[in-house]
């Protein structure tokens, strides 16, 4: 190689360091700034929505295990689950431990009709927890299910 090409890559070379260089130097400060103004909320809006919303009583329920609906596999799924009450009587939860059994009923008539396809996404655990919410305050009458908590969420 002459040294006129060897000088020519060297110069390419420090040119183009010095380009990433520069380009790594402006994304570095455009992005510092879009988070110092996400991290600096205004104070008065966010204290106003930060306020916790009440929850409920929370009513534990024993673990689930049903095998899923796959044609041809061997699963099954385990879940443990919480249910946060809310009624118009002095204690919401006294319904749920009444009608227990039938509550457990319409769950094990939901859960096995789950593909491991429906569940496996966040948004299929939305859903079958918006079905079983449906399902249960059907059976309810003075206490009303406003939220499921999945404790323990296993397909195996």
């Amino acid at each position: 190689m002459s040294n006129k090409l060897v000088i020519i890559l060297i110069g390419v070379m420090f040119v183009l360091i010095l380009g990433m260089g520069g380009g790594m130097f402006m994304m570095w400060s455009k992005l510092a700034v879009i988070s110092a103004h996400t991290v600096i909320p205004d104070s008065d809006k966010s204290a106003e929505k930060a306020k916790p919303e009440q929850a409920g009583k929370v009513v534990a329920l024993d673990t689930f295990i049903v095998n899923l609906a796959d044609p041809g596999a061997n699963r099954y799924l385990r879940v443990t689950m919480d249910l946060e009450v809310s009624g118009s009587g002095k204690t919401p939860d006294e319904e749920i431990t009444r009608r227990t059994s039938q509550l457990r009923d319409a769950i094990l008539m939901i859960l096995p009709t789950k593909k491991f396809s429906d569940i496996v996404s966040t948004e299929g655990k939305t859903a079958l927890r918006d079905e079983l919410i449906g399902a249960l305050n059907t059976l309810l009458t003075t206490s009303k299910i406003s939220r499921i908590y999945f404790k323990e969420f296993v397909i195996q």
